[in-house]
């Protein structure tokens, strides 16, 4: 019996652990994905959220952890907070949207697919674009 609680113990105590380590590095990420928004939107003023955004208005694109910065330029930055499920978004991997018309809206989904292999590495869809504009 010994044999089988033992083991157990020390799984248990692993396991929390192993818990305490990730939250701890989810913390630090989401610490530095803060720093470099900042970095990113420093000296702009946000603005009222939109549902839709035009493609051809805002062709760049940044990735800061879940979001994505849409920019036309240093002073008209559009930032789409994704809510999560891209896991390939902090990875770097290609982003894969489908739109119907000139816009992106809010519940359009976005994949994101590893470069090399074409793998898709995750899902998840637009929220609100919320505009930060130089005042």
């Amino acid at each position: 019996m010994f044999r089988f609680i033992l083991p157990l113990i020390v799984l248990a105590g692993a396991s929390a652990a192993l818990s305490a380590d990730s939250k701890e590095y989810r913390a630090r990420e989401a610490a530095r994905d803060q720093v470099e928004l900042d970095k990113q939107l420093a000296g702009l003023v946000p603005g009222k959220p939109q549902s839709c955004i035009d493609t051809f208005r805002y062709r760049d694109s940044t990735r800061v952890g879940d979001k994505i910065l849409y920019k036309n330029g240093r002073n008209d930055v559009m930032v789409n907070d994704t809510g999560g499920g891209c896991f390939g978004l902090r990875r770097g991997d290609a982003i894969i949207t489908k739109t119907f018309g000139s816009q992106f809206c809010r519940g359009d989904i976005v994949r994101t697919a590893d470069l090399i292999t074409s793998t898709p590495s995750g899902s998840c869809s637009f929220g609100d674009f919320v505009p930060y504009r130089r005042p």
